[in-house]
């Protein structure tokens, strides 16, 4: 079996995650790394044993060597379309973080290389690997709860909250993340109610709000005015008239990372969440005028990892449900759809 040499882009925290599942699938070998901080790519690099000349400052070196299989990008938001465009223009396959681009404005342009050279992509959209979601969505294509006619979902994070007292960071910086709570925990709700129901948004209305106005820079000690969203809400209508109620906040108290969903349909209720994420709980009407709730255990098939359908993407034979560049553009369109919804205070139509 063939073993991809991946080039790891971004070597930050979250980028050890995405080591341990290369390590795991077996069948990945990280041959080049880079990031714009020397210490990082120092550390990472002898943690991975990387020779020095496959350490790069500059992540276009990286993307255009030939030893790199394919690139796996773990970055801030600001740098995500440049990094797309490299690899689009290099025909270079690629894993990147949602979300897409830091603003709409930046994928557009994407979508139009992409169409005259696609490459294959794949996106970070993590839960839709998580098994109880995954067998929430058979059970909906099976008609387990009739047509599907609402749904709410949530995401909720309490380390932002004013009882932490968290200091500035990227997260919080506009310039660099394009939005808040929205791109970073919203994205995922959007992508979910996708994958969920197989359909598209097609109007909504939305409120992002800030919180916490001012956080402490640890690196001057100054407060600095946050300008980004830590909660954003907004209804929105799919195709087939399925109806969605999304909401999600970095100030929850009590939330470690609450990601849920109630889905309702005709003849019954689907109710999951990473609070107990190989289990649903299914309630349906078991005989005449009574009902019957169950609490189900996701069966084997639904436990699938992110970076196995990452290898058979580059193998050739992407599989149902795996987040691809079409997926990641919708969730920007969306993403723009709520900030002028939000800024208008008015219905916003999504373009199709």
């Amino acid at each position: 079996m063939n073993t991809f040499r991946i080039g790891l882009i971004g070597l930050g925290g979250m980028a050890q995650a995405h080591i341990r599942w290369m390590n795991e699938a077996g069948r990945f070998r990280i041959v080049a790394v880079s990031d714009v901080n020397a210490e990082a790519m120092a550390q990472v690099g002898e943690q991975l044993g990387i020779a020095e000349d496959k350490r790069y400052a500059d992540f276009v070196r990286l993307i255009e060597d030939p030893d790199v299989d394919a690139a796996v990008s773990v970055t801030p938001n600001n740098v995500h379309a440049d990094i797309i465009r490299a690899c689009l223009q290099a025909g270079k396959p690629f894993l990147a973080e949602k979300p897409f681009t830091r603003v709409f404005e930046e994928a557009v342009p994407l979508l139009e290389l992409y169409e005259r050279q696609p490459v294959p992509a794949m996106f970070g959209f993590t839960y839709r690997y998580t098994p109880a979601f995954r067998y929430a969505r058979e059970l909906i294509r099976q008609g387990k709860i009739g047509a599907v006619r609402s749904f709410s979902i949530q995401y909720l994070q309490g380390w932002g909250a004013a009882l932490y007292g968290h200091p500035y960071v990227w997260r919080f910086d506009k310039a660099i993340a394009g939005t808040g709570t929205l791109g970073d925990l919203g994205s995922h709700m959007i992508d979910m109610a996708r994958f969920l129901f197989g359909c598209e948004f097609e109007e909504l209305s939305a409120q992002l709000h800030n919180i916490i106005p001012e956080r402490l820079d640890p690196v001057t000690g100054n407060r600095v005015q946050v300008e980004v969203d830590d909660f954003a809400s907004f209804l929105a209508r799919m195709t087939g008239g399925i109806m969605g109620v999304f909401q999600t906040s970095r100030n929850a108290v009590g939330s470690g990372n609450q990601h849920e969903v109630s889905v309702y349909g005709d003849s019954g209720t689907i109710h999951v969440s990473t609070l107990d994420p190989d289990r649903l709980v299914w309630i349906r009407e078991e005989e005449p005028g009574q009902l019957a709730k169950a609490t189900l255990e996701a069966p084997k098939h639904c436990h699938v990892k992110q970076y196995e359908d990452f290898l058979a993407l580059l193998e050739g034979s992407a599989t149902d449900g795996l987040p691809g560049f079409l997926d990641a553009y919708r969730n920007q369109e969306v993403l723009d759809a709520v900030i002028r919804a939000s800024e208008t205070k008015s219905v916003v139509r999504i373009r199709q």
